[in-house]
């Protein structure tokens, strides 16, 4: 799994049959035990292969270029998702579900196979406490110059929250 991220409550899937390129965003029903990049265990559930279904905020993508009205337009998409390919298979969570990552592929009736994709994970990186414990002083010196972190990292106490 090296260098693929974790798709999240709060990733942008995409159709590519939508005729203008809409976004819509994932929510995680199969669950609600297992989170990721979370100190909180709030906001970023798993998503796994279980989430099937009607299971975007909006369940649509605008309008589908798989479905023509006859007048030259193209009748509005309702997005359900019935199946997951290219899921994370070395991991079973407690709902019996695959993790899904960034190159994970959704099945729709209409639009067939592989159809919706990950547009992003939904993953923030937030530094933490033990970043600045390991930030080497002469490289953050040439990015932030203002801050001497050698001397900042030498008044860091172990129960100091940052």
């Amino acid at each position: 799994m090296s260098e693929k991220h974790l798709v999240v409550q709060g990733a942008t899937l995409k159709c590519k049959f939508s005729v203008e390129p809409k976004t819509d965003t994932l929510k995680v029903k199969s669950q609600k035990k297992h989170y990721s990049n979370d100190k909180d265990a709030e906001k970023k559930l798993i998503a796994t292969d279980k989430e099937i279904g009607q299971t975007l905020e909006k369940n649509t993508f605008g309008k589908c270029k798989m479905q023509p009205n006859g007048s030259g337009d193209y009748l509005p998409c309702q997005a359900t998702i019935t199946k997951w390919t290219g899921f994370y298979e070395k991991i079973t969570l407690s709902n019996k579900g695959k993790i899904l990552v960034e190159d994970s592929k959704g099945t729709c009736p209409i639009g067939g196979p592989d159809c919706i994709e990950v547009d992003k994970h939904g993953q923030k990186a937030e530094a933490g406490k033990q970043n600045f414990k390991e930030a080497d002083p002469e490289v953050h010196s040439q990015i932030n110059p203002m801050v001497d972190m050698a001397m900042f990292q030498a008044g860091m106490d172990d129960n100091e929250v940052i």
